[in-house]
């Protein structure tokens, strides 16, 4: 495990805080005026590896080479001039801060870092770390990484957890969750929704589908990978070249058929590596999902009982309505396609840079 402290006088910032994946939604907006939870476990600690934050650099003053060499291989809005490496935890494991008052930007609902560090060491001053709780924002505190210092403590992380010890787990990430927003005259109001981890999720896995497809049609399998992903597949693909076969892979999982040409496969919520098949299938494209979010689709849980309150006898449960479907379709989240896509070298394809360009005409068809 470890510690981050502040670079400047060295005094603790954190708890102990194991590392892992960062979340495919980290950098999600989500609607408008609505209230997301906490992006990070507590307890945990992830790094963006890419620069993120203030200050940033319109596309028109960055030369095509140096966005290249970034990784960045289409138009984006602009691209952060921040240091790379800064580290996420959950704001409840922030220690030794204070908000830094002339930087607290934002205030629709909360504070949005886009002013800079806004919260200062406690014990020198030094800024330190964004805490970012505005609406449509996952709650986070980012560390500076040129602020901090990450310091071993205590035991030793033991290794990851294995393939099998994750499906033991069964840690799924449901497709459907409560949604709540705030500023009505009412107060808080909630409703069902599609999870804004699935449409990330499904955002990042889309952008890989369409590289994978060399231009022709996808098909994917029935449940809820068609009901998140056909629709989006078969308006922006083509109907008459022969399709490409997409199928989930992974733990616990049949060998994908040798003419499997794309595998959606989980990544290790620890690590961040893909899983990976043995044999023939090893040759197909891999797209990755979140491993709940993978788990849930490959092994749908049914709705649980629950066990019955008050006076019961033991052992009977509760047979609750499931929870409500969501209104409407499925959307893939539209700023997570186009932070996958453009970092994904198939996007210099003409037919894929069409895609990106009328990305705001899909998000108006309701695809995004």
């Amino acid at each position: 495990m470890f510690v981050f402290v502040c670079a400047g006088c060295g005094a603790g910032l954190t708890t102990p805080l194991s590392p892992v994946a960062l979340p495919a939604h980290a950098h999600q907006k989500y609607g408008n005026g609505l209230q997301l939870p906490v992006l990070m476990e507590s307890g945990t600690f992830a790094v963006e590896p890419e620069p993120w934050g203030p200050p940033w650099r319109a596309w028109e003053e960055i030369d095509p080479d140096e966005a290249a060499a970034r990784g960045i291989h289409a138009p984006v809005h602009a691209l952060s001039d921040g240091a790379p490496g800064a580290i996420v935890i959950a704001p409840g494991d922030a220690r030794g801060t204070l908000l830094i008052p002339e930087k607290c930007g934002g205030y629709c609902c909360g504070l949005d870092g886009a002013d800079g560090p806004n919260m200062a060491c406690e014990a020198c001053g030094l800024p330190v770390a964004s805490r970012i709780d505005d609406c449509s924002l996952w709650q986070a505190v980012w560390l500076a990484p040129d602020a901090v210092r990450r310091r071993p403590v205590g035991a030793a992380d033991s290794a990851p957890l294995s393939w099998a010890e994750l499906m033991a787990e069964g840690k799924g990430t449901p497709p459907f969750e409560p949604i709540a927003g705030w500023g009505l005259p009412m107060g808080l109001h909630h409703w069902w929704s599609w999870s804004p981890r699935w449409e990330a999720a499904v955002g990042g896995a889309l952008a890989h589908l369409l590289a994978a497809s060399e231009g022709r049609p996808v098909t994917v399998p029935d449940g809820l990978v068609g009901e998140v992903l056909r629709r989006a597949l078969d308006a922006l693909l083509p109907a008459g070249p022969p399709a490409r076969r997409a199928v989930l892979a992974g733990p616990g999982r049949p060998v994908p058929d040798a003419d499997a040409d794309i595998l959606l496969v989980p990544a290790h919520p620890q690590t961040g590596e893909a899983w990976t098949p043995a044999g023939p299938a090893a040759s197909a494209y891999p797209v990755p999902l979140p491993f709940g979010v993978w788990l849930w689709m490959a092994f749908p849980e049914p709705y649980p009982p629950v066990p019955a309150s008050g006076g019961m006898p033991d052992g009977v449960l509760r047979d609750d309505p499931p929870a409500p479907r969501p209104p409407h379709l499925f959307r893939a989240d539209p700023g997570t396609f186009r932070h996958t896509l453009v970092r994904l070298p198939a996007v210099r394809s003409p037919w894929l840079r069409e895609i990106l360009g009328n990305l705001t005409q899909h998000m108006r068809a309701r695809l995004f």
